[in-house]
C-alpha cells in the first residue's frame, strides 16, 4: 500500500504506492482463489494509487510492471482551464502534479524554457497553492490554444513523469523480482505467520491463567489448611515451600473439567497445561494435586474478599470461559482454513474502517493512451492448437476445428507435414498464453501463442527458426506451453532440464518471467 523505493550494494526496489482498497479485495480474491491469475489480480488493481494524485497515463507499463516485476508508469499533472481578461485570454491551472516531482523544481524549470524560448505562449506563472490545496495558475497570451501549451508542457517539463517499476522484494533473506502475484502471495504468507504466532502466544498466556486458576480453585477447596499453613509459617517463603511440598485434594479442579467435558465433549487435560510444566505438578495419577511456584505465589497474595462463595463461583465460570478460548486457540492452529478466515475478517474490517476515509478513496485517475494499445489487446481469448513437427514448422489452429470422434471414426488430417517429417509435439493453449522454446544451445525464446502462424489443417506451417534470432546452426529442440496456473510464472514451480549427456538440473519457472526479444 505504502510503496517502497531503496539502493543496495548491487540490487535497487522501487515499488509504487497502491489503493487500500483494491490491494484489501486483490487480497481477499487470492485467499478464495489460491490459483488467481496476475491478469485477474489486475482486474482488481488496474494500477498504483499516488498520495499526489495527479494522472496515471496509460496502463501497458503498468501490466509489464505487474506481469513481470519490471514497468514504467506515466504520471501527468491534473489540470484545467480558466477564462481570464473577461474571456480574452486562458490559464492552466495546475491542480495535482506527479508523485515525487517538487513543485519549486518545476516551476523554476517552466520559466526556464519561457525565458530560453523554447516554449511560446506564457505570459506569467502564479503559485496560489494554500493549505486548501494546490493551484498553480499558468497564465497565457492572447490568441493561445491551451492544449497546444499544455501538450509542450508535458513534452518538457515534470507535469508528465514516469515512476521506473522495479518491484524487488527480499524473500527468505534472498532478492527477488515479483510480478504482483507474487507480492500478494507472500504478504498473505506473513499474515499466516502473524495470525499463527499470536495465536501460540495468546494459547499460552490463556493456558498460563488456567493453571493459576486451578491452583486457587484448590486453595479454596482446602482453605483451612491452607490458612492453618501460612498463619504458622515464619516467613511468605517457608509458606510458599510448605504448600508446594504437600499433594492436595483436588475436588473442585475435577468438577471445574466436569462442568467444561459436559459442554465441550471429552477434555484432553494435556491441552490445557502450560508449555514446559513439569508432570510432578498439576493434577497427579492419584487424583490429588501439586502445585506450582506460581500458584503457591499467586494464594499468597490473594486477598481474604476472593474466600467469599461469590468469587469460588467467578473462578468456576472464568475457568470455564479459559478452556474454551485454549479449545478455539488450538483449532486455529490445528485447521489452516481457520487462520485464512481471520486473515480475511482481519482484512475486511480494515477495508470497512477506511473505505469511506481518503485511505480508501482513489487519488490517481486512469486516462486511456491510445497510443497505448497493445495488439494482444485486439486479440479475443481463444483456445487454440498448436502443432510442431520435427523439421520444425509450427502452426496454430482454433480447438473449434477439432470435435469429438465416435466409435468406429476415421479421424481427419490435423496438418500436412513431407515423407521424412512428423508431428513432436501437439499442444492446446490460449492466444495469450506464453510459450517456452529452448534451443540445443541452451537458450530459450518466448512466444506468445497469437504469434503462431494460423494455418488449416492442410498447411505445413512455418518454420520456427525465422520467428527467432537464431545463431548459425542453432534450432529449436523443445517448446513449453505455459498455461493455466502456470501462466503467471509461479515461483513454486520448476523446469526441469535434461542434456543428451546425463546432465540435469531445475529452474524456478519464476526465472523466465522477464520475457527478451533476444532470448537468454
Amino acid at each position: 500500500v505504502n510503496g517502497s523505493s531503496g539502493i543496495a550494494v548491487g540490487m535497487a526496489t522501487n515499488i509504487p504506492p497502491h489503493n487500500l482498497n483494491e490491494v484489501v479485495d486483490a487480497c481477499l480474491h487470492m485467499l478464495r482463489n489460491p490459483d488467481a491469475s496476475v491478469e485477474e489480480l489486475m482486474e482488481i488493481i488496474p494500477a498504483p494509487d499516488f498520495p499526489t494524485a495527479g494522472i496515471i497515463y496509460g496502463v501497458s507499463g503498468v501490466k509489464d510492471g505487474y506481469r513481470t516485476g519490471r514497468g514504467r508508469v506515466v504520471m501527468r499533472a491534473k489540470c484545467h482551464f480558466e477564462d481570464i481578461d473577461k474571456g480574452q485570454r486562458q490559464s492552466i491551472i495546475v491542480d495535482e502534479i506527479p508523485y515525487q516531482v517538487n513543485k519549486k523544481t518545476l516551476l523554476e524549470r517552466i520559466a526556464e524554457l519561457v525565458h530560453e524560448k523554447k516554449i511560446e505562449g506564457i505570459s506569467h506563472i502564479q503559485d496560489e497553492s494554500d493549505k486548501s490545496g494546490m493551484r498553480v495558475v499558468i497564465e497565457l497570451k492572447r490568441g493561445e490554444v491551451p492544449e497546444v501549451v499544455l501538450n509542450n508542457l508535458y513534452k518538457q517539463t515534470q507535469l508528465q513523469d514516469t515512476f521506473g517499476m522495479n518491484m524487488v522484494a527480499l524473500i527468505d533473506g534472498q532478492p527477488r523480482l515479483c510480478n504482483l502475484k507474487m507480492l500478494i502471495d507472500v504478504f498473505l504468507q506473513h499474515r499466516r505467520e502473524v495470525v499463527t504466532r499470536r495465536t501460540v502466544f495468546e494459547l499460552r498466556k490463556a493456558r498460563e491463567r488456567g493453571h493459576v486458576l486451578e491452583g486457587l480453585a484448590v486453595a479454596l477447596a482446602n482453605i483451612d489448611e491452607f490458612i492453618a499453613i501460612i498463619r504458622n509459617a515464619p516467613t511468605p517463603p517457608v509458606a510458599k515451600t510448605e504448600l508446594m511440598s504437600r499433594s492436595w485434594d483436588s475436588k473442585l479442579v475435577r468438577e471445574m473439567l466436569t462442568r467444561t467435558r459436559a459442554n465441550g465433549g471429552v477434555v484432553n487435560a494435556d491441552n490445557y497445561r502450560p508449555d514446559g510444566l513439569d508432570r510432578g505438578i498439576g493434577m497427579q495419577p492419584d487424583g490429588l494435586y501439586r502445585l506450582s511456584e506460581t500458584q503457591a505465589q499467586e494464594i499468597l497474595q490473594m486477598r481474604l474478599q476472593r474466600l467469599t462463595g461469590l468469587e469460588q463461583d467467578k473462578i468456576v465460570v472464568e475457568y470455564k470461559d479459559v478452556m474454551s478460548v485454549i479449545e478455539d486457540l488450538l483449532d486455529i492452529l490445528a485447521r489452516p482454513e481457520r487462520v485464512s478466515i481471520i486473515i480475511g475478517e482481519e482484512l475486511t474490517a480494515l477495508k470497512i474502517e477506511f473505505a469511506q476515509t481518503k485511505l480508501g478513496a482513489r487519488r490517481s485517475e486512469i486516462e486511456h493512451n491510445p497510443q497505448d494499445m497493445a495488439t494482444e489487446d485486439l486479440i479475443t481469448p481463444t483456445d487454440m492448437v498448436v502443432t510442431l513437427s520435427h523439421s520444425g514448422y509450427i502452426k496454430s489452429q482454433p480447438l473449434s476445428e477439432y470435435r469429438a470422434q465416435k466409435r468406429g471414426g476415421r479421424g481427419k488430417q490435423a496438418t500436412s507435414t513431407k515423407e521424412d517429417d512428423w508431428i513432436d509435439q501437439l499442444f492446446i493453449a490460449n492466444t495469450h498464453d506464453y510459450i517456452l522454446c529452448f534451443s540445443n544451445r541452451g537458450r530459450l525464446y518466448w512466444l506468445k501463442v497469437w504469434e503462431v502462424p494460423a494455418g488449416s489443417r492442410g498447411s505445413r506451417g512455418r518454420p520456427i527458426v525465422n520467428m527467432f534470432p537464431l545463431q548459425d546452426g542453432e534450432k529449436i529442440n523443445v517448446v513449453l506451453p505455459l498455461t493455466g496456473e502456470f501462466r503467471s510464472f509461479p515461483a513454486d514451480h520448476y523446469v526441469f532440464m535434461a542434456t543428451s549427456m546425463g546432465t540435469v538440473k531445475k529452474t524456478a519457472l519464476d526465472e523466465f518471467n522477464n520475457p527478451r526479444k533476444s532470448g537468454i
